[in-house]
This record gives C-alpha cells, structure tokens and sequence, in this order.
C-alpha cells in the first residue's frame, strides 16, 4: 500500500443544529450544539486513515484543548502525528456551522487560527514526509502560496496528486498542470470556469476546459446525481451510491470522498473503481452526524 500525504488544515467544529439556519438579523432557537473535528485536510485524512490508508498529516495547530483533541483523535485513527507542527503562540483554528436538521443544508464560517500561518519553511521542514509518500492531497484552507509550493514540491517528487478546489478561490494557471486528479463540486467547477455547470452538457463542456487548462484527470462530484470522471482518453457518468439510510448532515460528504479516493489509488485501484469506492464512503457519511466523525471504518464500508 502506497502512502499518503495530506496537507491542511484542522479545525474545531462548532455545530449549531436547528430546524433551519437563521437568517440575517434573525435569532432561532437550536434543539443541539455539538463540538467536533473538522476542517477539509483533517477530515480527509481521517477519512483515509479510517479506512485503514497510512496517513502523514501536515497542519498547524495550537497549544490548547482543540489541539489536543485533534492529537488525540489521529493517535486513535492512526495518522502520523509527526509532521504536525504546535505553535505555541496561536490558537488552533475553529469553524462555526449551523446545521438545517430538516434538509441536512449548512452554512458555515471558518477561522483558520494556527493553520492561517503556514508558511513554505514548514514544508521545507517536513519534506521528507512528502518526499517519503506516494499520493499528495490537499485543498484550498490553507494559504494559497504555501499550498501551491506543496503541490510543485509534491509533483516535482513525483507523487500522484490530488486536489480539492475547497473553498472555491482563485488558482494560478500554471498548478493546474501539477495536477494529477482536480476534484470540484458542480458550484467550485463553475466558479473556476464563470459559468454554469449543471446540465449534462455544461458538465462535459466543464471537464474539457479543466483538461485543457493542464489537468491530467477531472472529477466533478455532482452530490446526488453521483460523479462525472475524464481524461484525454476516456469519459463518463457515474451515479450516486444508492443508500438504504436517509440523508442527515452532508457536512463533510466531499472529505469523505477526496480521503477514499486518495485511499482507493494507494491500493492501486482503477479511476472507475477508486471513484465508485469513494462515492459509497461519501454516501454512507451522510447517514450520519458530524464530519470527521462520521467517516466510516473500511468493514463498514463492506458490509453496507
């Protein structure tokens, strides 16, 4: 099984449940508040982990008790700890989400703390657990520069790399050809090309301007209208893993699938294999609350 290296941030999640979320100037009243982990890097490389992937996780955090949870948690799920930098003087980053328990919509506001300043010398400092990895992911949470360095040093390793365009923000031209797989939602994949990706045609007419922008393998994640996958060689529609449970909380539903499709391609799986195993991660994590906590064990994943 090949390694994987994940570059991102962790956040401690603050989640305010209700039966809608408020609007502005508006007060509502929550039946539940639940406090977690989170932040996409963290989310994905636990979804990983639990699948049984071998995990190095560079981030940032503080010296506080969201730190220690997050430490606590990657000793349990079996994430390398090593390349995870305290910084005694910041405080580990939180998010706010409030939770619409009806429909299972979010809304959310993050606050990277600690992670907000990574800077290229830390991953200068932990180069040997990119270098030391086969399969390099990482997302848009963490600064632009910095993530965008990580990916050259990544692609110059020769690692296959995988990047998730979450939150949607401006990318420089030249990393789209240091990507191996770029994954957008149909909304990321629009706001990079400032138009709308939502009829068939729109998604195929999508998938080969990223192409032609550099990346080798294009992958819109469509929620539940499943996936869209191409290359220079082949293209397809792939449909969202039927579930026999109602959908909860899609918070984290896109981690889940960028942490099982970095896991399905450590074991060496097909692109048609590796999406369909991460598309049923990602389904099953919407049968549950939470993020980082409701990505599922690889026996689970099985049995389902």
């Amino acid at each position: 099984m090949k390694s994987i290296c994940v570059f991102g941030v962790f956040v401690a999640d603050l989640c305010f449940i209700a039966d809608a979320i408020p609007e502005k100037g508006q007060t509502i009243l929550g039946n539940k508040h639940i406090v977690g982990p989170g932040g996409k890097g963290s989310n994905q490389a636990i979804a990983a982990a639990r699948l049984g992937g071998k995990v190095n996780f560079i981030t940032k955090v503080g010296n506080d008790q969201n730190a220690n949870m997050a430490l606590n948690l990657y000793k349990e799920v079996g994430i390398n700890t090593d390349s995870i930098i305290q910084d005694e003087s910041q405080l580990t980053g939180v998010a706010g989400i409030m939770i619409n328990e009806k429909t299972g919509d979010n809304a959310i506001n993050i606050v990277p703390g600690a992670a907000g300043s990574l800077t290229n010398k830390d991953i200068d400092k932990n180069i040997n657990f990119i270098e030391n990895s086969e399969i390099f992911l990482t997302q848009l949470e963490t600064p632009y520069e910095v993530t965008s360095y990580a990916l050259q040093k990544a692609k110059e390793t020769g690692l296959v790399t995988i990047f998730n365009p979450a939150p949607a923000s401006n990318i420089n031209e030249g990393d789209f050809k240091c990507m191996d797989y770029f994954t957008p939602n149909e909304t990321e994949a629009s706001f990079y090309l400032k138009k709308n990706v939502e009829s068939k045609k729109e998604i195929e007419e999508a998938a080969k301007n990223f192409l032609n922008k550099g990346v080798k393998n294009i992958v819109i994640t469509l929620g539940s209208k499943g996936v869209y996958f191409a290359n220079s060689s082949e293209s397809y529609f792939l449909d969202a893993f039927n579930l026999k449970d109602k959908v909860i909380d899609t918070t984290g539903a896109g981690d889940a699938f960028n942490g099982a499709f970095a896991y399905a391609l450590s074991k060496n799986q097909n692109n048609k294999d590796a999406i369909e195993f991460a598309n049923k991660v990602a389904g099953i994590s919407t049968t549950r609350a939470g993020a980082a906590n409701a990505m599922p064990k690889l026996k689970e994943v099985e049995d389902y």
